[in-house]
C-alpha cells in the first residue's frame, strides 16, 4: 500500500487504536477479524473502520470471516512506519524524560531513544534506564552521528523554545514537545505538542459533565 493517500487528522489518530487492538487478538491467535468486531471493541462505527482500513491495506476482507489479522497488522504496521526504527534523541532527564526513557513499549512503535541531553552535572555523563546522558552542547554531534531527525523535549515552558532551536540548529526534523508552550519553528519542521495540564484538565471537565 502506497503512502501517499490523503487522509483526515481523525482516520491518523485512529490507525495507532486500530492496531493496538489487533495485537491483542494477535497474542490470543485470532486468525481473522470483522470490521465489525474492530469497531465494537473500540467503540467505533463498523462502516467508519472499514474506510479507515481500505485507505491504507490492500487486504481485503472477506463475508463471514473478515480480514486475516497477520496480514492487516503487517499492513498498519508498515503505513504507520511501526516496521522502521526511528532512532531520536531526548532532552531533560528529570521525572518525565526518566519515565520516558524507561517505558520499554515505544519499541513496539519503532520508537528508539539513542541518547539523552540534560544541563544537570548530577546527570550527565551517566546512563539512566539504560541510555547515555551527555551534555547539551554534544547535541550536534550526536544527531550528526546517528542521522537523528526526531528529537523529544521534556524541559520546563521555560527552557522549551531555546532547546527546540538548539534541536532545529543540530539538524532535527520533528519535534516531540512535553513542555506546554507553543513553540515558534520554521515551516518545515513538524510538531507535536504533549500539553499534559490541559488534558488532565479536559478529563476533569468531561467527569463533571462540562464537556463533550
Amino acid at each position: 500500500m502506497e503512502q501517499n493517500v490523503e487522509m483526515s487528522k481523525a482516520t491518523l489518530r485512529r490507525l495507532p487504536s486500530y492496531l493496538r487492538y489487533l495485537y491483542q487478538l494477535g497474542r490470543q491467535n485470532v486468525p481473522t477479524v470483522s470490521s465489525t468486531t474492530i469497531a465494537n471493541g473500540l467503540g467505533l462505527n463498523p462502516v467508519q473502520v472499514r474506510k479507515d482500513i481500505a485507505l491504507v491495506s490492500s487486504v481485503a476482507g472477506k463475508p463471514k470471516t473478515g480480514y486475516i489479522t497477520k496480514e492487516l497488522i503487517a499492513d498498519l504496521e508498515a503505513f504507520l512506519g511501526y516496521n522502521n526504527t526511528r532512532d531520536a534523541v531526548l532532552v531533560g532527564v528529570g521525572g518525565l524524560g526518566r519515565a520516558i526513557l524507561g517505558y520499554d513499549g515505544f519499541r513496539n512503535y519503532g520508537l528508539n531513544i539513542v541518547a539523552a541531553f540534560d544541563v544537570n552535572d548530577s546527570v550527565i555523563n551517566t546512563e539512566v534506564n539504560g541510555k547515555p546522558v551527555y551534555e547539551t552542547g554534544r547535541l550536534k554531534g550526536i544527531v550528526d552521528r546517528y542521522n537523528i531527525r526526531l528529537g523529544i523535549i521534556t524541559v520546563p515552558s521555560s527552557s522549551a523554545q531555546s532547546v527546540a532551536d538548539m534541536m532545529v540548529d543540530a539538524g532535527i526534523k520533528a519535534i516531540w514537545c512535553f513542555a506546554p508552550v507553543h513553540l515558534n519553528l520554521p515551516a518545515d519542521i513538524a510538531v507535536k505538542g504533549e500539553d499534559l495540564a490541559a488534558s488532565l484538565a479536559l478529563l476533569s471537565m468531561q467527569l463533571e459533565g462540562h464537556a463533550d
